[in-house]
């Protein structure tokens, strides 16, 4: 994105202008709500709902304004999604951690989350609705995560910002620190792999 076409608030927000963030945050939040829909363990909507995470998120970047790479629109959004990452991670500690070990998993924010293979399966496994298939989904979400987690790590958090958090490949790849090029190939990889997995779940069907 160019000089003449970037956002109105990105200027002001170089100078660490919290009305700027303010827009910033308003014309990302349909993206960043996808990623909490994605990323929240399903037991904390009893307690908090999408909204709620990411006006803990606004709070926390508000915070750390001063550490905001405004280099460009794109960068604005992918230090947005870290931080709406790590607030999701220190929800799931603050509320999910006297529940020991089932959210082992799910307490870590760096690249290659160890959590994002449950979140995979989880959703994918959520489009299972007929009552006679339900029984069988922890089968199911088990020969699942052994698939996902059969892959590289990098290959399964590219399938995931990609497939489920919607990310662009550019936005992949700065986010994960590797080339366009990279991000891509990892990406049809995965897919493919994932494509495979599924496909051996002859009780679970999808379109690709």
């Amino acid at each position: 994105m160019n000089e003449v076409s970037q956002p109105i608030w990105l200027p002001a927000l170089r100078n660490h202008d919290k009305r700027a963030l303010s827009q910033c945050f308003d014309e990302y939040r349909s993206r960043l709500r996808q990623i909490v829909n994605f990323r929240l363990n399903p037991r904390l909507s009893t307690r908090m709902d999408t909204d709620d995470v990411l006006q803990e998120a606004y709070l926390a970047a508000a915070q750390r304004i001063e550490h905001c790479d405004s280099t460009s629109a794109q960068s604005v959004f992918i230090w947005l999604r870290l931080i709406v990452q790590q607030t999701i991670v220190d929800l799931h500690r603050k509320h999910l951690k006297a529940a020991g070990r089932d959210v082992q998993r799910e307490v870590r924010a760096d690249r290659t989350d160890p959590g994002t293979s449950g979140c995979i399966a989880s959703h994918l496994i959520a489009q299972v609705s007929s009552p006679s298939m339900s029984m069988k989904r922890d089968e199911m979400n088990t020969r699942l995560m052994q698939a996902l987690n059969q892959m590289e790590a990098t290959d399964r958090e590219v399938l995931a910002l990609r497939h489920f958090e919607e990310l662009t490949n550019n936005e992949v790849a700065e986010t994960l620190q590797i080339s366009v090029k990279a991000a891509s190939i990892r990406y049809i990889r995965a897919l493919k792999k994932l494509k495979t997995a599924m496909d051996s779940l002859t009780e679970f069907k999808m379109d690709w």
